[in-house]
């Protein structure tokens, strides 16, 4: 009961700060943050900053070494979301990227894997005791960052996705409701069409996502999970590639 409680509140508070961050960035019309979305409409990005700042603040009532692991996980990886939604050059595969990092450039691309997977082993470290346990709790956070962004080519797909991924998690902790919070806050005006997460978002939502899975599972958890993820990257690189959606 105390439990859901906490989730209760997590949730509350991600959801309340990330309309209120939403309708405050709302109110200031900057050209720089809109986007022509799948359907050719002019969306605006708001959403992205809004939920980075509202898994960061959901997930403070959670408590725990995990509360800190997900505000540097979701700061993180939206800070390099956004760097992309601004300055990307949306090359396609991380082939692309890493290609053009051994000829001395730095793409955008390069910066969010290196970037959310630095952020990611950080937060891991967080959560974990022992070395191997640390790393695999690391690439569970970059990977779900990863695996949320990969889905967010229409409209709620992102959103929906960490509502149904994040649900099984809440018996287990309240870090679950910080990102399912924040997601259901915008999941609306992303389905009708009027906003979009972007980078930004779909990676602070989902890195704040991977580390309420890595919280909750022991070694073998990690393990699946980490697999499962490494496999979903592998075949979403190639898809984005052989489709030419951006990574």
């Amino acid at each position: 009961m105390i439990e859901f409680c906490r989730s209760a509140v997590v949730g509350a508070v991600a959801a309340g700060a990330t309309r209120a961050a939403y309708v405050g960035l709302r109110r200031r019309r900057d050209e720089r943050w809109e986007r022509k979305n799948h359907a050719g409409r002019t969306v605006d990005l708001y959403a992205g900053p809004a939920v980075a700042a509202g898994v960061a603040l959901g997930a403070l009532p959670a408590g725990g070494r995990g509360r800190r692991a997900a505000v540097l996980a979701g700061l993180a990886a939206g800070a390099c979301g956004a760097y992309d939604d601004m300055k990307g050059d949306h090359r396609r595969g991380f082939r692309a990227h890493l290609g053009a990092l051994r000829e001395g450039e730095v793409t955008s691309g390069a910066i969010k894997l290196f970037g959310i997977g630095s952020a990611g082993l950080a937060a891991g470290a967080l959560l974990k005791e022992r070395p191997l346990d640390k790393v695999l709790a690391g690439v569970v956070i970059a990977g779900t960052a990863h695996l949320v962004n990969l889905v967010d080519v229409r409209p709620g797909r992102a959103a929906l996705t960490v509502l149904a991924l994040g649900a099984p998690g809440l018996p287990r902790g309240p870090l679950a409701a910080a990102p399912m919070g924040a997601a259901a806050a915008v999941v609306a005006a992303d389905l009708g069409e009027r906003t979009m997460l972007g980078d930004t978002g779909a990676h602070a939502l989902g890195a704040a996502l991977g580390t309420a899975i890595a919280a909750a599972n022991g070694r073998a958890g990690l393990v699946a999970h980490a697999a499962g993820l490494v496999a979903a990257a592998a075949y979403g690189d190639k898809i984005s590639r052989l489709a030419g959606s951006p990574v």
